[in-house]
């Protein structure tokens, strides 16, 4: 019998992600789904380890060494990210893990997660794996270690992509989870190295050297929202929304404090500032306990109540990260985000006088944008001048509708996943209507450093954070990110 029925694998690879801002800027987080998966499985009786190889820093070599060392039945390879939308950028070097591990065992390996979701069918094609999960993932991989235990048929796995005597064979998939905490339990932080895990740089810009120890949970999962260039949805196959019940989140929370020393917190929800009633409850249990913390979540700007702020603050939500996307009605209408610019403005300010910092998060290349349009958001952005702010460009990522407008309408898509990546030297936005990827990265690139090196942003983070979060940003703008389409002639 072997020692271990599962080991999970978190890939990542900074360095190709992020380039130079890899090694000291970008947070390392915590795999919460899958090590909410892997204390699932535990909880059901399976022996699982977890081996969090983006943390850790390990090559794909010395990943597939110790997987052959743990020499489990089934290795699953959990291919998500930072962010929603980061789970495509780390198929490269999961492709990798999978091909180091087979020239060293003969182990089972499944892929599952957003992009796998997406794109079941190409996944197992592409990749030297097993089988893949298109849906979610829990279910399917206890039925599936089962099957491999038993020498079961797999035709009992649902939502399974895999190979019957060479023929390509998929399962149909288990229906949603209706009650979540069962199935999406508190993490197995105890598999995990909590020693390596760092906050986000604007996290922490009143304590800049003290990013560690950090954590990041999801108290819901799913966004009950339309938006274009988004694939959160993906595994779920409908915009849905579905909530942890909050004595299970502060229970994990307390965990986090009390055992790990956690203070720096993210939320993961996409969109965690939506229903009152549970965010609300949540914010009431932390003061009831008198948590010290400092953390972050994502809200739309027109889902906030002012009434609620002072109390979110008190509990130690010292900052929302917000998505404006635009500053042009037309082009966030044409994203399925309908936002007056004034409400806008009005909202971040409330936010801001409550106490509470904001991050903002634009998008530039949407799919009417043009370069007077994009050029309306980054003066938008400045003018609000919020405390951080996030530049993207325009991404179809495999599962949101933009990907299935790209392919429909022939647009030129980046020719390997880490194009996907919004700090890789191959990255490769969508095109808009109007202006071709090479114009749309050359004035993101260029927005980001008017933003960051803007006197007006550095006077003002001074004067929050203090001086040495102003030279923390003053070293992070000396890194140039090179990319690859403005070397082409």
């Amino acid at each position: 019998m072997k020692k271990y029925d599962i080991v999970f694998v978190n890939p990542g690879d900074r360095k190709e992600v992020y380039q130079g801002l890899g090694s000291t800027i970008s947070a390392i987080e915590p795999p919460f789904l899958t090590a909410s998966f892997a204390a699932y499985l535990r909880n059901e009786g399976f022996n699982v380890s977890i081996i969090d190889a983006n943390a850790l820093n390990m090559s794909p070599q010395e990943t597939a060494e110790l997987v052959k060392e743990l020499d489990p039945l089934l290795v699953a390879i959990i291919v998500y990210g930072n962010q929603p939308s980061a789970s495509t950028q780390n198929m490269p070097i999961s492709g990798r893990l999978a091909r180091a591990i087979k020239k060293v065992s003969d182990i089972k390996i499944v892929f599952a997660g957003l992009h796998p979701s997406a794109l079941p069918q190409r996944t197992l094609e592409e990749e030297s794996i097993d089988f893949v999960i298109e849906g979610e993932e829990q279910v399917p991989l206890k039925e599936l270690v089962t099957a491999l235990k038993e020498t079961k048929e797999l035709s009992s796995v649902s939502g399974l992509w895999y190979y019957d005597n060479k023929a390509l064979k998929n399962n149909p998939k288990h229906d949603l989870y209706k009650e979540l905490d069962a199935y999406l339990p508190i993490a197995a932080w105890d598999l995990l190295p909590m020693d390596k895990y760092r906050a986000h740089n604007w996290h922490c810009f009143d304590r800049i050297h003290n990013r560690m120890p950090y954590a990041a949970i999801y108290t819901s999962l799913g966004c009950p929202y339309k938006c274009t260039f988004c694939c959160i949805n993906t595994p779920f196959g409908k915009s849905t929304i579905r909530y942890r019940n909050p004595e299970l989140v502060i229970e994990e929370i307390g965990i986090l404090v009390e055992k790990y020393g956690v203070k720096n917190l993210k939320i993961i929800d996409e969109m965690f500032v939506l229903e009152e009633s549970h965010y609300m409850k949540i914010v009431d249990y932390i003061l009831e306990k008198g948590y010290d913390l400092n953390m972050w979540a994502y809200a739309r700007i027109d889902t906030i109540k002012k009434e609620n702020l002072a109390k979110m603050k008190a509990a130690g939500f010292n900052w929302l990260g917000i998505g404006i996307e635009s500053a042009n009605a037309g082009v966030r209408d044409g994203a399925s985000k309908k936002m007056r610019v004034k409400d806008i403005q009005n909202n971040v300010r409330m936010i801001q006088e409550s106490g509470i910092y904001v991050g903002a998060n634009y998008i530039f290349g949407l799919q009417d944008d043009t370069l007077e349009t994009m050029q309306e958001t980054l003066d938008l952005a400045k003018e609000l001048n919020t405390e951080f702010a996030n530049f993207y460009c325009a991404m179809a990522y495999p599962g949101s509708p933009l990907y299935k407008i790209a392919l429909n309408d022939g647009l030129k898509l980046p020719d390997s996943w880490i194009g996907f990546s919004q700090h890789a030297y191959d990255m490769q936005p969508l095109p808009s209507k109007y202006l071709a990827p090479k114009e749309i990265v050359k004035f993101r690139d260029n927005a980001f450093h008017e933003y960051f090196e803007n006197p007006a942003y550095l006077d003002m983070l001074e004067a929050k954070f203090g001086k040495d979060a102003r030279e923390h940003i003053e070293h992070m703008t000396k890194t140039r990110l090179k990319r690859k389409l403005l070397e082409e002639k």
